[in-house]
Formats: structure tokens, sequence, C-alpha cells
């Protein structure tokens, strides 16, 4: 129990980094042009944030342009968001979810006990997973800072199969913290989607491991599946920056 609730508490921090990373990614000059517009007319800036083209054939540029696109749709709906916190799980769903490889996250997550499960128990998990992962970030989007990031520059990646996108997250009066994104390669659309995030040699997917491995062992994925199920059915409520979110 003692180690579920490290992992878990580690798995929050983690979190809690991405979304001080991508918010500062709102700021890139990509989308400089978009600030000047008016902010009377949301309709019309929601269309020109959609035609923003995501290039998910380069995973550097995937990031920063996903992380540009998210945070410009959470600025220019937040009265919104104010009145009815479960928008934030539209804006996670419909800006995130499609560059996020939640299936082999999910397959990842169940691990060494995939032998165990059936093909039926598989494809009744994957869904609840993505649906999970959605609601926890979306909860966890209602407590980010702005802090200041720097991206390392992009690398060859013309044969990786898996690349690290590299962040450098500066914190004002604390230690700076290392945050890099886990991007993978489909070899049948030759497209990046992402599937971990790791944070001060905290991994995102390992903390999920780690925190659903052992209920799995014991109680199996049906189990896991029901009670995921009952987590992400959860409202997204706005709380004091001095409360820790569950975002597990």
């Amino acid at each position: 129990m003692k180690m579920i609730n490290l992992n878990k508490r580690k798995l929050i921090k983690t979190s809690l980094l991405v979304v001080s990373l991508l918010t500062s990614a709102f700021s890139f000059n990509t989308f400089a042009h978009d600030e000047t517009q008016s902010t009377n007319n949301k309709s019309e800036q929601l269309i020109k944030t959609a035609r923003i083209l995501v290039d998910k054939k380069d995973p550097y540029l995937m990031i920063k342009t996903v992380a540009g696109k998210t945070f410009k749709r959470f600025a220019d709906e937040q009265q919104a968001i104010r009145t009815n916190p479960n928008i934030l799980k539209d804006i996670v769903r419909e800006e995130l979810m499609p560059y996020i490889n939640y299936k082999y996250s999910a397959f990842k997550v169940i691990g060494q006990h995939l032998k165990k499960t059936t093909d039926q128990e598989r494809k009744d998990f994957v869904p609840v997973f993505r649906d999970y992962l959605i609601t926890s970030y979306a909860q966890v989007f209602t407590l980010y800072d702005n802090q200041p990031v720097e991206f390392a520059p992009a690398k060859s990646f013309d044969d990786k199969k898996i690349v690290a996108v590299y962040t450098h997250v500066i914190m004002q009066g604390r230690d700076d913290i290392d945050v890099s994104f886990k991007v993978r390669k489909d070899r049948n659309t030759n497209e990046w989607k992402a599937f971990d995030m790791i944070a001060e040699g905290v991994s995102l997917l390992d903390s999920k491991q780690a925190e659903l491995g052992g209920i799995i062992r014991q109680k199996g994925l049906p189990y896991v599946t029901e009670l995921l199920k009952k987590k992400s059915e959860r409202d997204i409520v706005f709380k004091s920056k001095s409360v820790t979110a569950d975002a597990g």
C-alpha cells in the first residue's frame, strides 16, 4: 500500500509537470498571429485553431504544435470552462488524444498480465483506459501555472522507432525540472504518437503500471476496467492550488 501511494504521488507530480510544460508552449511564435485577433468572436478563433495542421511525421514539431493548439483553445474557452469545468474533458479528448497512443500505453500497463487476459477483456479495457486518461489530464489542467520552458534541439529520427522530446522547465525559486516525452512511430502509417512522459526520472507509464499492476494480478482486468470507468466519469472541479489533485 505504501508503494502504491508513493507511486501515485509521483504520478500526480509528473502530471502537474506536463501541464506546466504544455502551458508554456502556448506562447510560441508559431501562434503569434492568432494572438493579434479579436477575442470577441470565439467561434472564428476556434475554427482558425482547428486549421493549424499537426505534422505527425515529425515527433518534435508535433509535440510543440499540439501543445500550442491545446492551450490556445483553453484560453479561448476559459469563461465557459469556469462555468462548466467538464469542458476540459472535451479539450483533452479533441486536442490531445489524437496524438497519444493510448492503446499502446494501455497494453503496457497490463504488462506481464497480458497473457492472462482474454481478447474481449483487452478490447473492453482500452477505451476505458483512454477515458480515464482524459479525466486525469482534464483534472490536472485546473491547476496549471505559467512556467517558461526550453525545448532541446530536434535530432535526426529517420532510423528511429522511439524518440524522446527533451524539455527543460524553468522554475522560479526552485530547481529546474527536466521533462521528456516518449514518442513512438507507427510502422504502418509512419506517424508518431506520444505514449509516455518522464519527469525527473519518473515515468508516467511506469507509475500507472505500478499503481494498477497489483490490482490486475489480484482481481483481474475486468475489475480494473470497472474501477477506471468510475474514475473516468468523475466531474472536473476547480480546487485550491494548495490542494493536490487526485490524478488517479
